[in-house]
C-alpha cells in the first residue's frame, strides 16, 4: 500500500468517525469539525464539543437527546459498534486521558513564570515523583525558600496572591494570565492591592499556611491546578483564607472551584475572588466562620 492509498484509507475512517448515520442519510455530528489529513497531521479530536455530539444511530428523539446533553459534559449518546464503544468514542476517551496525564506530569513553563513576573520558590519536594508520592512534602519549605517568603513579608502585604502548580500545570497555563489582572482590578475597586505574586513549585494547598505565617499577610489566596479528569485537564481552584496558620482546620478555607473555560471563566472568577478577599478583611474571618458571620 503506497502513501496516497494509506492517506485515503485514514481519511475514510475519520470521515466515518465524525459522522452519525441516520437512516440512509448521513448527518455531521459537529458542523464545526471536519477531519482531514495533511502532511501526516490529524485534526485534534478533542476539539469536538461533547455536548453537541450525538453518535447514537437512529435516535427516536434526537432533539430531546441533544437537549439533555447540553446540560452536562458527561459522555451520553456515545454510540456503539456491536458490544463495544465506537471508534471515535474510544479514541476520544484515550485522548482525554492522555491530556489528564500530561497535566499531572508536566511542569508549569519557566517562561510563563518569568513573563508574569512571579517570585519563584518551591517546597521540599525534589521531583515530580516525590511530589506525587509524598503529599506532606508539598506542604513544607526549607530555610532557603522560607527566607524568600520572609523577605516578601518585610513589605507587610495585606493581601498575598500565590500560584501553585498543584496537580495540573495545564490549569495554570490556561487560566493564570486572565485571572491575575482580574483580581488586581477587582481589588483596586475596594482600595486594596498586591505587589509580588509568589509561584510555588510542587505545591499542595496547605503550603499557603506557611506563606501566611512567613509573609504575615492578612489574607492569602492560592490559585492552584486541580486534579484533572476526563472532562477537562484545565480546572483551577482558588483557596482563600484569613491569616492562615500551619495546622489550621480545613474549615477555615474558602474555595472557589471549577475555574476554566467550561466552568467559571478566569476573568469572572477573578472578580469574585477580589470581592471575597474584601469580605474576609472586613469580617476578619474565612471559611465556615465567614459563612456564619
Amino acid at each position: 500500500m503506497n502513501e496516497n492509498e494509506l492517506k485515503s484509507m485514514i481519511e475514510t475512517i475519520l470521515q466515518e468517525m465524525t459522522q452519525n448515520t441516520v437512516g440512509t442519510s448521513t448527518v455531521q455530528t459537529d458542523s464545526s469539525f471536519s477531519s482531514t489529513v495533511e502532511d501526516g497531521i490529524l485534526d485534534d479530536i478533542t476539539a469536538i464539543d461533547l455536548k453537541k455530539q450525538l453518535l447514537v444511530r437512529n435516535p427516536i428523539n434526537r432533539e430531546g437527546y441533544l437537549k439533555i446533553k447540553s446540560y452536562t459534559p458527561a459522555r451520553l449518546g456515545v454510540g456503539r459498534e456491536g458490544t463495544r464503544y465506537n471508534l471515535q468514542t474510544s479514541l476520544r476517551f484515550r485522548a482525554d486521558h492522555a491530556a489528564a496525564q500530561d497535566a499531572v506530569f508536566s511542569d508549569v513553563s519557566e517562561e510563563l513564570v518569568e513573563k508574569m513576573g512571579f517570585t519563584s520558590c518551591k517546597t521540599i519536594c525534589v521531583s515530580k515523583d516525590d511530589y506525587l508520592t509524598n503529599p506532606d512534602r508539598g506542604r513544607q519549605f526549607d530555610d532557603e525558600n522560607k527566607a524568600v517568603l520572609s523577605k516578601i513579608g518585610t513589605s507587610h502585604p495585606k493581601v498575598q496572591i500565590m500560584v501553585g502548580d498543584g496537580l495540573s500545570s495545564a490549569a495554570i497555563e490556561a487560566n493564570i494570565e486572565q485571572i491575575i489582572p482580574s483580581i488586581k482590578q477587582g481589588l483596586k475597586t475596594h482600595g486594596l492591592d498586591f505587589s509580588e505574586v509568589i509561584f510555588v513549585k510542587y505545591c499542595r494547598v496547605p503550603a499557603m499556611d506557611v506563606v501566611g505565617e512567613e509573609t504575615g499577610a492578612e489574607v492569602v489566596c492560592l490559585l492552584i491546578g486541580e486534579r484533572p479528569g476526563l472532562v477537562t485537564a484545565e480546572s483551577m481552584s482558588a483557596y482563600v483564607a484569613y491569616k492562615p496558620t500551619v495546622g489550621m482546620p480545613e474549615a477555615r478555607r474558602t474555595v472557589i472551584s471549577n475555574i476554566h473555560k467550561g466552568g467559571t471563566p478566569a476573568v469572572e472568577a477573578g472578580a469574585y475572588v477580589a470581592d471575597l478577599i474584601k469580605k474576609m478583611i472586613d469580617a476578619k474571618k474565612s471559611g465556615i466562620d465567614l459563612k456564619q458571620a
